[in-house]
Parts: structure tokens; C-alpha cells; sequence
């Protein structure tokens, strides 16, 4: 249909608008939906093909990809540094920027593997993802470089997307008690300010027994059911 159609011009035009940050974000989702003779063909411009071909075959596994994800975190393999100055202290390291794209991506996976995958798999891979947030904010482990003020919030995860499909695979392994926990304690700590609209999604999801464990009010910091 003409009104699904990109002007090209307009696209050119626009990312020459746009910070380096986004062109590294959007050349990232682009690798990922390139069929193979178009990405070869991308690629072929700027690297030597040859050289990018696979070590051998190799089967996608979403927990362990999530998990090598996180030893790279911890082991401070995205940690870049950088000499910060007044003009630079708005940028991103290239290894920041690495770790959102990749964060991104895992995240997506999830979500895509909680309708067909294990559903305790899919929770695990959630979790570990959710716990390297927290760590970002409690600035207890060197796995990303701010520098100037950072934190979580500046990975940009879609959490109106994530939320529901985390709700789903918590909600088929957990009791009443986790479930609300979980879910009350991540939204305080990552989405404060959606917390009201996705409680309601998660009572939607729960069990009934989950779904009266959740707190009703937003004023409510209690679990029910839990004193």
C-alpha cells in the first residue's frame, strides 16, 4: 500500500539528523532482519565476508545465550571508559552502546520464546536480565560507563512489551506470594511511573490466588496475603 511506503530521501535525510547513538541502534535491528543476501551484500561494502562466516553450526539456546550475556557483563567486558570533557559527557561508550543493543535484543528474545518456550527457561532468562538492571542502578559492578548520569533507564527497554510476556512465564511458576513480590518490587525499582497500568495487566494474567496477592492501590507497599 502507498501509505506503508518509506521515501528513502526522507529516511537518508533523517538519519543524517539523527546522533550517532541511534544510526549504532538502527544498523544494530538492521543486521538482525537483513535476510543473508542482503546483509552479505551490506557487509561486503565495508568487511571482508570471509571472514564473518560462522565457526560451525550452531543452535540457538536462549538461556545460555542469556547467561553468557551476563559473565560478559560482570567481567567488565562493555566497560569503556573514556577521558570525559564538556563536549563529550552527553556520549555513549562504543562499549555501552554494545551492551544496550545486545540487552535489547536478549530482551526480545525472551518475549518472543515466552509463548512456545519452557515457561521456567523463559523466567530464568527474564530474571538474569532484570538483575544486571539492578546492578547498573546500584552501581555495584563496572559493567557500563556513564559519563555523565546513568542508570537503567538509559538501556530504554520497552517495558510496555516486556512486562506482559515476564508476566506470563512468572505467573505458570510462581505462588501467589512471588508473583506479587516479584512484580512489585521490579516496578518500583524500573517503572515507577507505569506501575498502576501494568498492575492491572499483571491481576489480568494472574491466577486468581496470584491476582489477590497483587496490592490493590497504588499507595499499597504490602503484599496481601503476606502478613
Amino acid at each position: 500500500m502507498a501509505s506503508q511506503y518509506i521515501d528513502r530521501e526522507k529516511v537518508r535525510a533523517a538519519i543524517r539528523r539523527m546522533g550517532s547513538e541511534y544510526v549504532f541502534y538502527m544498523l544494530d535491528d538492521a543486521i538482525t532482519l537483513l535476510p543473508q543476501t542482503k546483509l552479505r551484500k551490506l557487509i561486503k561494502q565495508y568487511m571482508n565476508p570471509a571472514e564473518l562466516r560462522p565457526d560451525g553450526a550452531r543452535k540457538e539456546n536462549l538461556l545460555a545465550d542469556v547467561k553468557a550475556f551476563q559473565k560478559a557483563s560482570l567481567t567488565g567486558k562493555y566497560y569503556q571508559a573514556f577521558a570525559v570533557n564538556s563536549k563529550n559527557y552527553t556520549e555513549k561508550s562504543s562499549g555501552t552502546l554494545a551492551w544496550i543493543a545486545d540487552c535489547r535484543r536478549v530482551l526480545e528474545r525472551c518475549v518472543a520464546q515466552s509463548k512456545k518456550e519452557d515457561p521456567a527457561t523463559v523466567c530464568q532468562a527474564f530474571e538474569i536480565i532484570f538483575s544486571l538492571l539492578s546492578k547498573i542502578d546500584e552501581c555495584t559492578d563496572d559493567i557500563l560507563f556513564f559519563a555523565d548520569e546513568g542508570g537503567s533507564w538509559q538501556v530504554g527497554v520497552d517495558w510496555e512489551n516486556v512486562l506482559p510476556a515476564w508476566f506470563k512465564v512468572l505467573s505458570a511458576t510462581a505462588g501467589p506470594a512471588e508473583y506479587a513480590q516479584g512484580i512489585t518490587t521490579l516496578l518500583k525499582r524500573h517503572y515507577k511511573h507505569g506501575r498502576i497500568k501494568m498492575l492491572a495487566v499483571a491481576r489480568r494474567i494472574a491466577t486468581p490466588a496470584q491476582g489477590r496477592a497483587l496490592p490493590e492501590r497504588e499507595s499499597e507497599g504490602a503484599i496481601r496475603g503476606s502478613s
